[in-house]
């Protein structure tokens, strides 16, 4: 499957089993997160893996969106240690997290398995569940699992604004 046609397949999976999910292909779904491309090579992110049945329980106080799955990866930005733009000190973590969560997500596809890219969860409350997560600003969190029977796109996934009104020439 060609890069573009792996982007277009990829959905907003939320309707997943909680079958168990083989280690070679979180494994690859996990370096391939790792092959992502951060600012100066500053890699200022950390990948957490939600997978025991008590930490899932935590998890779940967190947020209602697991869809049914029985493992998740939050993924969280470190401002210490990440590159800043000289000229204005943008701090570069919150993008490098996000590009390494958008690795994760097109891998998980990749496999032949269904996520989504959860934001609405409790920040501050996963924060005190997880205490290794303090000191991150939390970006995403990916219930993962294999795809449901009855799992089907949103009715406006493929809708997409034309070239010409997103992209400006100069």
């Amino acid at each position: 499957m060609s890069f573009l046609e792996l982007a277009k397949a990829r959905y907003s999976c939320r309707k997943l089993t909680d079958a168990a999910i083989e280690p070679e292909k979180i494994e690859r779904i996990l370096q391939a997160a790792v092959a992502a491309p951060t600012a100066k090579n500053a890699q200022a992110y950390t990948i957490w893996k939600i997978q025991s049945p008590e930490a899932f329980d935590k998890l779940k106080q967190a947020t209602p969106y697991t869809f049914g799955s029985a493992l998740a990866f939050v993924v969280g930005a470190l401002k210490d240690g990440a590159f800043d733009r000289p000229f204005d000190k943008k701090n570069f973590a919150e993008v490098d997290a996000a590009i390494v969560a958008t690795h994760l997500m097109l891998a998980i596809q990749d496999e032949g398995l269904g996520t989504t890219w959860v934001g609405w969860f409790d920040a501050p409350k996963l924060q005190t569940l997880f205490p290794e997560m303090q000191g991150y600003e939390l970006i995403a969190i990916f219930p993962v699992g294999y795809p449901a029977e009855g799992a089907k796109p949103h009715v406006r996934h493929e809708d997409r604004r034309p070239l010409k009104e997103v992209v400006v020439e100069l």
